[in-house]
């Protein structure tokens, strides 16, 4: 190590005569320090896997309450867009959506708001956003009776959101793009939320009339975003958040092995997120814990910036977008016949 080596990139001051676009503010962050050049990384760790000429599979993991803050569009437009191939997210990101796509709306109050005084009101909470109670149960009941009229069988998350996605005429909604361009969506937790609300009242009448109904198949989900991983010759991970999405993507490479596959993990490794490293939990944990696991491939380009979701995901979606590095792209087609992914092939956009 020598002085000149270490003293060799001057942090710069961020300088708002220069900065225009959120393109021009994360370009800045880049010579900045902290958490803002951090979120610089993550975006440039993005923007290298989009230009990859190998074109690797990118699958987004989402957790957290995303669409209580107003993240609904930018997620729809990464899918639009073909930034993201794939999507893995806990039951409620999807469940929002649709009750959205139904014409419900988030209401902005305060986190310090009478909640004794809401539940008289049947309004709910989310931190300072309040959804409306009576049109949750109405969009409960109403995926439960789209259920109802499916083949009592088996369903992986991925298909049953599909099915649900076909059901939307929203540009804005994250299920209705999924479904219009092909965009698998999987949500391996999917009865821990409201979907998992409607699916349960649907059991319940089906068995007290004795009738079968539709089931979701949680193995299912990891067969088939497994052979993604399979059939793709890179993946690029992006996690906004942590929880089920993150392990549930990470732990593909380990069923990829146990399948015969050794795929080296994945090449390009992103999180946004507020969980640290030393409480032991998958969350937090590094991507170079994971490389002890094979998780993470040895030469991965990876970055991690310690941000809110709603900021973090902002603006490093405002950077790809605005750059326009998605432009020109190829999009990926996946081909799938029941529960096996036939083939992935590029298309032109």
């Amino acid at each position: 190590m020598k002085r000149e080596e270490v003293l060799r990139d001057k942090v710069k001051a961020i300088d708002f005569d220069q900065i225009q676009t959120v393109t021009d503010l994360m370009e800045a962050y880049k010579d900045s320090s902290i958490q803002s050049r951090a979120l610089a990384t993550c975006a440039s760790a993005l923007e290298n896997a989009m230009e990859d000429e190998d074109r690797p599979t990118v699958i987004l993991g989402l957790s957290g309450a995303l669409i209580a803050g107003g993240m609904r569009k930018i997620i729809s437009d990464l899918i639009k867009r073909g930034v993201v191939d794939v999507v893995v997210t806990i039951g409620a990101i999807p469940y929002q959506d649709f009750y959205q796509s139904r014409g419900f709306h988030h209401w902005k109050c305060s986190p310090h708001i009478d909640d004794l005084g809401l539940r008289e009101l049947f309004l709910d909470r989310i931190y300072d956003t309040i959804v409306d109670e009576e049109m949750f149960r109405d969009t409960d009941e109403y995926i439960g009776r789209i259920a109802e009229g499916l083949e009592p069988r088996g369903y992986s998350s991925r298909e049953f959101l599909d099915i649900l996605g076909s059901h939307i005429d929203d540009e804005d909604s994250i299920l209705y793009n999924a479904h219009k361009y092909g965009v698998p969506v999987f949500a391996p937790a999917l009865n821990d939320s409201s979907i998992g609300i409607g699916l349960t009242h649907l059991y319940a009448r089906a068995r007290e009339s004795g009738k079968k109904s539709m089931s979701l198949d949680p193995i299912r989900d990891n067969y088939e975003l497994t052979q993604i991983k399979i059939k793709s010759k890179k993946t690029a991970v992006i996690y906004i958040g942590g929880g089920i999405p993150k392990n549930f993507i990470q732990q593909i490479e380990v069923i990829s092995e146990m399948l015969g596959h050794d795929m080296g993990g994945h090449h390009y490794a992103i999180q946004v997120t507020t969980d640290v490293p030393f409480w032991g939990g998958l969350s937090g944990c590094t991507f170079e814990e994971a490389q002890s696991w094979g998780k993470i491939n040895r030469d991965a380009r990876k970055a991690v910036a310690y941000v809110e979701a709603t900021i973090g995901l902002s603006l490093i979606a405002g950077y790809i977008l605005q750059k326009g590095v998605w432009k020109g792209r190829d999009r990926l087609s996946f081909d799938w016949d029941g529960d096996e992914l036939k083939k992935i092939d590029r298309v032109s956009p």
